[in-house]
């Protein structure tokens, strides 16, 4: 066991000593000038020595007391300067997070400001990915994907929002719930990376199979996007990557949303589950996605 004398008054030794002082170390301290003048007669009874001779002028330190001041004061700075280190790696904690440049832009951008000012000591740098080899080759730290099980191996999953899709249109598109055999007449919009979307929403109305592919096809959902805001046709989409234009009237849901195969899904490596920025993060999705589950209506 160590034996040391009172931590928190050998604190205001410190500042007693440096100012020789006791009222400007109880202003440094914010602390009163009783209670300053207690920690000094507390050590100095541990220490069974005067540590500060008083006199008219004010205080000056013992011959005990400059012995004291040449360990504590170097003592303190260490202690200042290694916590100060620790701080700045925290502070410096990066996280990459992938994921679809839709899901980025729609969904997880509005909500950065608010992660950030939660968790300052954590810097989340955003990239566009769909590759899980992305974060199983460490090009990425953290990955969230539209999709469903069996996942690759090496790789734990948290699922975050259950994926919504329905149809949307300009708000010219006079479309109502109840014309939904309508769509084949009007010019369809897809994106690659969702080739059987409307095929998946017609079974679920049982429109049968039609012909739900013709019309343009789109690499990229932001694209399509920018074609339905652009009257060119009627696109299909999941709730949550069009909520803001919904909100604003740019985009109109006619026919609701309905339940999707696949689920927002947050990819981590098994190896990597117990860190702690990552764990952070993890947290914060949950509680973002939380909030976020109810699909948009039209």
């Amino acid at each position: 066991m160590r034996r040391l004398p009172p931590l928190n008054a050998l604190r205001v030794f410190d500042a007693a000593a440096r100012h020789l002082n006791f009222s400007a170390a109880a202003e440094e301290l914010c602390v009163t000038h009783s209670a300053v003048s207690h920690q000094i007669r507390q050590l100095e009874a541990w220490f069974g020595h005067t540590l500060f001779s008083r006199h008219a002028g004010g205080v000056s330190l013992s011959d005990i007391g400059r012995r004291l001041q040449q360990t504590v004061g170097p003592a303190l700075a260490s202690l200042e300067e290694g916590t100060a280190a620790i701080l700045r790696t925290q502070a410096r904690s990066e996280v990459t997070l992938g994921a679809p440049g839709s899901f980025l832009a729609n969904w997880l951008i509005p909500r950065l400001e608010r992660f950030e000012a939660a968790y300052p000591q954590i810097l989340l740098r955003l990239q566009t990915s769909t590759e899980t080899e992305d974060l199983l080759r460490g090009r990425i730290d953290a990955l969230i994907l539209s999709g469903a099980a069996p996942w690759p191996a090496g790789m734990a999953t948290t699922p975050l929002l259950d994926e919504w899709i329905g149809p949307v249109c300009a708000p010219a598109y006079a479309l109502n719930s109840h014309q939904a055999a309508e769509l084949l007449r009007l010019p369809l919009l897809h994106t690659s990376s969702r080739q059987s979307a409307w095929q998946d929403w017609a079974k679920a109305h049982e429109l049968g199979t039609g012909h739900w592919s013709k019309g343009r096809h789109f690499d990229h959902l932001p694209l399509m996007l920018e074609a339905v805001r652009a009257g060119l046709g009627i696109g299909i989409a999941p709730a949550l990557l069009v909520e803001r234009e919904l909100a604003a009237g740019t985009l109109r849901a006619p026919f609701g949303f309905e339940p999707g195969p696949h689920a927002f899904t947050l990819c981590l490596e098994s190896a990597r589950t117990d860190n702690h920025s990552l764990d952070t993060l993890r947290a914060w999705l949950l509680e973002e996605a939380a909030a976020n589950q109810i699909p948009a209506h039209s």
